[in-house]
């Protein structure tokens, strides 16, 4: 990385920049749950809502990766603390803008959400699905002890073109 990355937690004041950065990177690939400006009509209320109950959880956090004021990075974990069943499992989910590819902030944000899983949330599994083509997260996650456990068939829908997704499983 040329500058400088700083990861903290989300605080409901960055709601704003976060649904900026959600609008443009939606756009920059198909590889996210989402396209270009899907959260263009959100409310930065409802955005500084999602942020608060994030942070009331000692089982979920979102992550800002900056570089300078410049949102370059969001993670997210989501612990399933509604269901005792499987308390012991989060989900993850990571984007990057496209500028910033290739220069290790996937790795350091990942690495920041596994510590946080590990450390604070006390989960055993996390889980996450990639898009079946997207080779360089496929081999990111990999790289951190991922394992795959499976193809969900059709996960994706774009363009009225299907894309089959890799469900991973990280074993803490």
């Amino acid at each position: 990385m040329s500058q400088h990355l700083k990861i903290s937690k989300a605080k409901k004041e960055d709601a704003e920049k976060v649904l900026e950065f959600l609008n443009i990177i939606g756009g920059e690939s198909d590889n996210l749950l989402f396209g270009e400006n899907e959260f263009k009509d959100m409310p930065v209320e409802k955005e500084m809502a999602i942020i608060e109950d994030i942070n009331l959880s000692d089982k979920s956090v979102m992550y800002l990766g900056k570089i300078g004021e410049e949102i370059v990075s969001i993670g997210s974990l989501q612990g399933f603390i509604n269901r005792t069943r499987i308390a012991h499992r989060g989900g993850l989910a990571i984007s990057v803008k496209k500028k910033y590819w290739n220069q290790g902030i996937g790795t350091k944000m990942m690495e920041e959400l596994i510590t946080f899983a590990k450390d604070i949330a006390k989960l055993e599994v996390i889980e996450l699905e990639v898009r079946i083509d997207n080779l360089s997260a496929i081999k990111l996650y990999e790289k951190l002890g991922f394992e795959r456990i499976g193809v969900y068939k059709k996960f994706f829908k774009i363009d009225g073109e299907y894309f089959d997704a890799v469900l991973m499983n990280l074993y803490l």
